[in-house]
């Protein structure tokens, strides 16, 4: 919630080695995964300066990550030789003039990466692993520019959503493949309430299923914008989760399937709060409960669905600690102390959380 930069950058190199795609496998092609009653955490990759809120999964590559001192990195979960060269590379240290971008959020399409980070004015960058080949495509110049998010539909249309800077969230959009993007008018989005923006804590704001999309707002209202098709046309809808303060409301958002939702958030200011914090749809966004109320983990930054768990399965990471359950929500186990930002599945069973000074991968067992 802060002024951003945009940063969007090929990776073509990478790509080159092997398909690339966020794998969060929701599509239950295998049986429901077993319930989890530990996890064991083996760090990959430890330093001192290390604060990452953005990571995605590259398919039989390994994690990409951005960080908050403007490098964009890779974990390559194959030793072959033929790696040795790419690995070499990074991580590589991304400026624009004189600014070290601070990045909050990471998406990758196709063979293209995209990412968001904070700084001003906000900017669009086509980023190639060739730093030389970097293009702005996009500027916005405002003083309450602040993106927080960004996801990708298929290869050619993303979105990445912000702060209100007129009287509705801004929200951009890419038709083709990022080379260039359009800011929406206020005219086709809901109108913003006082106090609501989002927060660029985890690069979960968004969540889509096919051409459905669900963005997550923040602070002193937090509600649900939700669009059938891809952008194009926007509805709201209200939420029972904590609200009313600039550090209150829903800070992650994940859907398994175009009915099944659940978002966490509370107030990171008071974090072993855990009353209205978790809030969970049935029928896609529409209408939302509260669950476990003043019970299970308090205020949490990221949520995922287990894969292949028939939206049974949840995990939930923050800076207090890593957080399981089997029931939809209804209940939840803690699981560990160690805390994290930002969590991507990579199978039903494994994760990669991020996090300050540490990224690391999780087997839940």
């Amino acid at each position: 919630m802060k002024k951003i930069i945009y940063l969007i950058f090929g990776i073509s190199l990478i790509i080159g080695l092997g398909s690339c795609g966020v794998g969060k496998y929701k599509v239950a092609s295998k049986p429901e995964a077993k319930t989890f009653s530990s996890v064991t955490i083996d760090t990959l990759i430890e330093d001192e300066t290390l604060n990452v809120r953005a990571i995605e999964v590259v398919d039989s590559v390994g994690l990409a990550y951005l960080t908050s001192d403007g490098k964009f990195g890779m974990y390559f979960n194959n030793d072959a030789p033929e790696f040795d060269t790419i690995k070499k590379a990074f991580p590589i240290q991304i400026k624009h003039d004189t600014i070290t971008p601070n990045f909050r959020a990471l998406a990758i399409a196709d063979n293209k990466g995209y990412g968001l980070s904070i700084g001003s004015p906000a900017l669009v960058f086509n980023l190639d692993v060739d730093l030389h080949k970097n293009t702005v495509v996009y500027q916005e110049n405002h003083e309450k520019a602040f993106y927080d998010s960004m996801a990708f539909w298929n290869e050619n249309e993303g979105i990445a959503i912000g702060d209100p800077t007129d009287d509705c969230l801004s929200v951009i959009i890419t038709r083709d493949k990022g080379k260039t993007w359009t800011k929406l008018s206020c005219d086709v989005l809901p109108k913003a309430k006082e106090g609501e923006a989002a927060f660029a804590a985890s690069d979960t704001n968004i969540a889509m299923v096919g051409d459905k999309t669900w963005v997550a707002t923040g602070g002193k209202a937090s509600r649900i914008l939700y669009s059938p098709d891809k952008g194009y046309t926007w509805q709201v809808f209200d939420t029972p989760i904590i609200q009313g303060l600039e550090t209150t409301g829903i800070y992650s958002i994940d859907f398994y399937d175009e009915n099944n939702g659940f978002a966490v958030g509370g107030d990171y200011t008071k974090a072993d709060n855990n009353v209205a914090n978790k809030i969970r749809t049935l029928d896609g966004g529409k209408t939302w409960q509260v669950v476990a109320d003043g019970v299970g983990p308090g205020y949490r930054s990221c949520v995922q669905y287990v894969p292949n768990s028939n939206a049974r399965q949840l995990v939930a990471i923050g800076f207090k600690g890593i957080d399981y359950s089997s029931d939809a929500g209804t209940t939840w186990t803690h699981l560990s102390d160690d805390g994290y930002y930002t969590l991507r599945f990579l199978n039903d069973s494994t994760a990669y959380a991020a996090g300050n000074k540490k990224i690391s991968k999780l087997t839940f067992k």
